[in-house]
């Protein structure tokens, strides 16, 4: 059975925005789109570390706010002509809050930001 952490309302966050989720390995980035899909990837783009909870979120992307690099929400890979990839967590809505899997968050000792 898997346990998860409740990180705070899905309106929290606004439509096509992130927030970050800081832990003592990183911090994590959770997006939602505009749909109301929520997905949790590394904040660190691996190009220049760039910001990815500052990127713009576009469908199921984020494009990083340095240099411009696309990445999917859902599989964390960069699009186009780039390479690299941002590691994905599992994340979910229930009731209107946003959970990510506790046992990746104790792993990485996390403290929502």
């Amino acid at each position: 059975m898997t346990d998860w952490i409740d990180i705070g309302a899905l309106d929290d966050i606004a439509p096509r925005g992130a927030r970050v989720v800081k832990t003592g390995h990183g911090c994590v980035a959770v997006f939602r789109t505009g749909t109301d899909e929520v997905f949790a990837l590394d904040n660190a783009c691996p190009h220049k570390q760039g910001p990815l909870a500052e990127g713009i979120v576009h469908g199921k992307t984020v494009t990083c706010p340095l240099h411009n690099w696309v990445f999917s929400l859902e599989t964390g890979e960069a699009q186009g002509a780039d390479e690299g990839r941002v590691t994905t967590y599992p994340a979910r809505i229930e009731s209107g809050r946003i959970l990510l899997e506790a046992s990746f968050l104790k792993s990485r000792g996390a403290r929502a930001a």
